[in-house]
């Protein structure tokens, strides 16, 4: 899964914490709203007001959506729903480290993944492959080097 729709799926779910307590009445969601969310009306009031609101948020979005992001979105979702439980904590628990980095890091982390994505499919297996292939202390020492290395500054960039 691409780090782009992970990270989507983590702000969906850190942002769920952030919003307020107050129960969404199914009376005040829009059609399209109602209409996204018409599986959820008869439990509607058994939701927590938490769940209600992501739900809210999440149908105000689809709605806004195009029919190819429409299905793209409902493509990530089954393949989020189709993850185990482990895979979805792992990917949760790597969302928070994400998000407790500096700019500079995450701008460096999507600047090196939209890289990899632009090599050809042969050559992003190729590196996906030697990676896979190293040892465990191989591959700590790989991150400890591209940890430690000099990062440019914002003037260097330029």
């Amino acid at each position: 899964m691409k780090i782009r729709h992970l990270i989507i799926v983590g702000t969906l779910l850190v942002s769920s914490h952030a919003l307020a307590d107050d129960a969404v009445e199914w009376n005040s969601l829009t059609a399209e709203q109602q209409q996204v969310l018409g599986r959820f009306e008869s439990d509607w009031d058994a939701l927590s007001a938490e769940r209600q609101q992501r739900l809210m948020l999440g149908a105000e979005r689809f709605a806004s959506m195009n029919d190819e992001q429409r299905a793209a979105a409902r493509q990530r979702f089954d393949s989020w729903r189709n993850m185990s439980d482990e895979r979805r904590d792992l990917i949760r628990e790597r969302y928070a480290i994400y998000q407790d980095l500096s700019p500079a890091e995450k701008r460096r982390i999507r600047d090196n993944y939209r890289r990899f994505n632009q090599l050809n499919r042969d050559r992003r297996e190729q590196v996906r492959d030697r990676f896979r292939n190293m040892s465990p202390e191989q591959r700590r020492r790989i991150r400890d080097k591209l940890r430690d290395r000099p990062r440019p500054t914002s003037v260097d960039r330029h």
